[in-house]
C-alpha cells in the first residue's frame, strides 16, 4: 500500500506542476489527459494520504 501512496504522491506533484504550466510541452499533454486532476491536484494527494493511512493501519509488525 506504501507503493500506492508514493506512486499517487509523484501523480500529485505530476500533476499540480503540468496545471502551472512549469513543465512546458509534457505539462500540456499531461492535462490534455487528465484535465480534471490538473485543475484539482489536492483529489490524488487526498488519495496518496488515505492510502498511506490504510498501509500504516493494516501493517502487521
Amino acid at each position: 500500500m506504501y507503493y500506492v501512496a508514493a506512486t499517487l504522491l509523484g501523480l500529485s506533484g505530476l500533476f499540480y506542476s503540468a496545471g502551472h504550466h512549469e513543465l512546458g510541452s509534457f505539462g500540456a499533454d499531461v492535462c490534455s489527459y487528465g484535465s480534471v486532476f490538473c485543475d484539482n491536484p489536492g483529489v490524488v494527494f487526498t488519495g496518496a494520504a488515505l492510502s498511506a493511512a490504510w498501509g500504516m493501519f493494516v501493517s502487521i509488525k
